[in-house]
């Protein structure tokens, strides 16, 4: 059995063990096992949602027998009031929630798929009300400005020994700032288009722009290489204020120096 039929078949019989316990209402999967099937693989883990019945929340949650009594598990842990993170023993991981139906209203959630329901059970109550991307770009002119300022703030801190929140501000948030203007680089690649997270499928996405980014991320100890890389693409793609290109340039060149 592939890795992927593996997955569903964990997801069926999830749902056929929620069904036995007569206290759940459905199974809602989530991401590539929710409607996003075509981008299933090996790689993939199980992400869930279960609706219990009204008071049975807290079954669902003090024991995980519905789970571990479908394959043995090799590891889990509570990660939010709501759910858990689950590795079974055979390699499929999960990551899930249980909720009341009358939570749903409250919970942020991308749309998902029904793979088990009880008979009579309302749908739609699973089909998120807002829908919207939530990393939406401010504007092309703070995004930029972002990049810039955390570039040299990166470079201070890198100076001053704190290599690690230098990192951060250069290869993190540098980047996302830079990364939230990808749209204005180049056109974008249908391919399911994260809800939260931009950088998801993101060399699929915009692949011009991603074969670019290891000379930007290029680790610990080479901020000041990655800075200068950083602002370089960012001035190439965009007209930014040249003062302060030369001030990054010259302390990520100075620090080079030192390395």
């Amino acid at each position: 059995m592939s890795k992927k039929d593996l997955f569903l078949q964990r997801l069926d019989q999830i749902g056929e063990s929620l069904k036995n316990t007569g206290q759940a209402l459905a199974l809602l999967g989530l991401g590539s096992v929710g409607k996003e099937l075509d981008r299933l693989d090996e790689y993939s883990d199980l992400d869930f949602f279960v609706i219990a019945k009204k008071g049975s929340k807290m079954r669902f949650i003090e024991k995980l027998d519905w789970l571990t009594s479908i394959s043995p598990v090799t590891y889990y842990f509570q990660n939010t009031d709501d759910g858990y993170k689950l590795l079974y023993e055979d390699g499929v991981y999960c990551e899930f929630a249980i909720f009341e139906e009358k939570e749903l209203a409250d919970v942020d959630f991308a749309e998902g798929r029904i793979v088990w329901k009880e008979d009579g059970f309302d749908e739609s109550i699973c089909s998120p009300k807002d829908k919207s991307i939530r990393w939406k770009l401010k504007s092309k002119e703070w995004a930029i400005g972002e990049a810039l300022t955390c570039l040299y703030v990166g470079l201070t801190r890198f100076a001053r020994g704190e290599k690690l929140s230098g990192t951060r501000f250069i290869q993190n948030y540098a980047v996302d700032n830079l990364l939230s203007l990808s749209n204005l680089i180049e056109d974008e690649v249908d391919c399911y288009k994260d809800k939260y997270q931009n950088e998801r499928r993101y060399e699929k996405r915009y692949p011009k722009t991603a074969k670019q980014l290891s000379e930007m991320i290029q680790g610990y100890d080479r901020c000041p290489d990655s800075a200068i890389k950083i602002v370089e693409f960012i001035d190439h793609n965009f007209e930014i204020n040249q003062a302060m290109k030369r001030v990054i340039v010259d302390l990520a060149n100075e620090l080079r120096n030192k390395i």
